[in-house]
């Protein structure tokens, strides 16, 4: 799908604030709000928007620890990968689960409420799983940038 600069002036504007009304961004793309609702609704129709989400402070929910973890498999079979893949898929505490290339398999980011839940959750999918060849763990002590957005620039 080809995006001009209203469709990408839509995206950031919808990024800083998935609440506007197609009003509002019209006003601050400089487009009919018709038009751009129509735009909006393409957008989310072709996947460009991929969800419109509201982003929650672990903390606020008891969930205070953050992790990310290394994970390299001894298998790469397919049937391997694919079955870690949907473990971490069904594991809500995986806020993240990123397939790599290089030194490790997976890139994983945890939401943790202590490390107790995180030693059952290492035994379970770490631990329990005579594929997993090796994990490293490193807690976040500080999230010095934590965002969803995708930089989008204009020609103009």
């Amino acid at each position: 799908m080809e995006l001009d600069d209203f469709d990408l002036q839509i995206l950031q504007s919808l990024q800083e604030d998935n609440q506007r009304t197609s009003q509002d961004v019209a006003e601050r793309v400089n487009l009919s709000p018709v038009s751009c609702l129509r735009r909006m609704k393409r957008l989310r129709e072709s996947k460009v928007v991929t969800a419109d989400v509201s982003v929650v402070n672990p903390a606020a929910v008891g969930r205070a620890i953050m992790m990310v973890v290394l994970v390299s498999l001894e298998s790469e079979r397919a049937d391997k990968l694919d079955l870690f893949k949907r473990a971490m898929q069904g594991a809500p505490e995986v806020m993240q689960c990123l397939s790599v290339t290089g030194e490790v398999d997976f890139v994983l980011t945890l939401t943790m409420a202590d490390m107790a839940e995180y030693d059952a959750f290492a035994q379970r999918h770490f631990w329990g799983n005579p594929n997993v060849k090796r994990f490293s763990t490193l807690v976040v002590m500080n999230q010095v940038k934590n965002t969803l957005t995708v930089p989008v620039t204009t020609s103009a």
